[in-house]
């Protein structure tokens, strides 16, 4: 039986660099043997069916057929839907504005435990919180001028990427 997982790509489609057709994603995917892929926005968000394989096992290949059919490195977390759900069910708050609340992914607890030291700060008007493989980001003043985002992205050495929080529960519906 298939499970249902959503890949997503840092960096991609932000400016001129790390340019990716939704199409082309689409089909490398596809390629990869996976099935009713479906893309979310241009921002490089992925769900998809696979009959075998983890998370990491996904993360890795979609990445390396990304950097031989593109010709660039992109970091790709793959959750499953159920993780994604956790993930969700997590949350330590409600959103009123979920363009300012960010939802950061790790590849794994090992990369969400190096945040840890940035909770002994005072990130006000901002928030952080961490869970398991995901760090909940409220951007009080908005996100291109939040410090504690770019404390969170150099503390897990640059491996998270983040999705707004109307994202990620638009993913969770592609994945029912």
């Amino acid at each position: 039986m298939a499970e249902t997982f959503v890949a997503l790509l840092r960096g991609i489609n932000v400016g001129r660099a790390k340019r990716i057709a939704m199409a082309d994603l689409r089909a490398l995917v596809e390629g990869l043997g996976h099935g009713e892929v479906r893309t979310l926005l241009n921002s490089g968000n992925v769900v998809f069916k696979a009959r075998a394989g983890s998370e990491a096992g996904h993360g890795k290949a979609l990445s390396a057929a990304i950097e031989k059919q593109f010709g660039f490195s992109v970091a790709v977390v793959v959750v499953s839907a159920p993780e994604l759900g956790a993930v969700i069910k997590a949350s330590p708050r409600q959103a009123p504005d979920p363009s300012r609340y960010l939802v950061a992914f790790a590849p794994d607890a090992a990369t969400i435990a190096k945040a840890k030291p940035l909770l002994q700060r005072d990130w006000a008007p901002d928030c952080l919180a961490l869970g398991k493989r995901a760090a909940y980001a409220w951007c009080a003043s908005g996100i291109a001028d939040s410090k504690m985002l770019l404390a969170l992205s150099r503390a897990t050495g640059d491996a998270i990427t983040a999705r707004n929080w109307a994202t990620v529960l638009k993913l969770q519906e592609m994945t029912r």
